[in-house]
């Protein structure tokens, strides 16, 4: 059994949704520390042909807060906004803008479930079936870190392939998950391109920008174009 995992991460980039797709287990990191300026609640979109950089409101973040002790703001439906503007005549805009308008507008207030609301429902929009659990309901007490606690989720689990996102290869060590029976890989992104509108193509922008530009099919493509080291 093939696991991976990360932090509940806002629209992340290809590569994100590669790794979801690639793996029959997905752990949604919820119980890890909040890091400010991170993507757990931003991410970039094309606006007037450049990055955009767009951010969900948080509230209650202390030094030492875990992602699932932070709440949802405010300022969603300003994000929705922002987005109608940017792609309004972008050719799938009338498929996905109604399901951005219903993840963005959900009702939950817990940053970690909001987050994990949309990364279900977006690989639902994208066909990926890959069963979604939350570290918090799966995790113990325990003073392991990095490494260590990944390889105790993967015996927790019964998961025999452990795959990572590419950024990962200066935490993680090939032999030491093969101690335990685990092979680990790393998973790195082909370069991937499409049109945008007629504007030079700019790279590694929110799952937004490619729903938005892409049919499913095109997308589901996408999510094959892939190594694993």
């Amino acid at each position: 059994m093939t696991l991976g995992c990360n932090q509940p991460y806002f629209f992340p980039y290809i590569g994100s949704w590669q790794l979801i797709n690639i793996v029959d287990i997905y752990v949604i990191s919820d119980s890890m520390q909040y890091i400010k300026q991170g993507y757990i609640n931003r991410n970039n979109i094309l606006i007037n042909q450049n990055r955009h950089l767009f951010t969900l409101e948080v509230l209650g973040v202390h030094r030492r807060s875990l992602i699932n002790e932070v709440k949802v703001g405010r300022n969603a439906r300003k994000i929705l906004k922002s987005i109608f503007r940017a792609y309004r005549k972008a050719p799938y805009f009338k498929e996905v803008y109604p399901l951005l308008e219903e993840i963005l507008l959900h009702d939950e207030k817990n940053l970690a479930k909001y987050v994990g609301y949309s990364i279900e429902r977006v690989a639902q929009y994208l066909d990926i079936d890959t069963k979604m659990i939350y570290l918090s309901d799966l995790q113990r007490e325990t003073a392991l870190k990095g490494e260590d606690r990944v390889i105790e989720i993967c015996k927790r689990l019964n998961a025999d392939c452990y795959i990572n996102s590419i950024g990962g290869q200066g935490l993680y060590t090939k032999e030491n998950f093969l101690k335990e029976g685990i092979e680990l890989n790393f998973i790195k992104t082909e370069d991937i391109e499409y049109r945008q509108f007629n504007n030079e193509f700019v790279p590694n922008l929110s799952i937004i920008d490619i729903m938005m530009f892409n049919s499913k099919e095109k997308i589901q493509e996408m999510l094959n174009r892939y190594e694993l080291i």
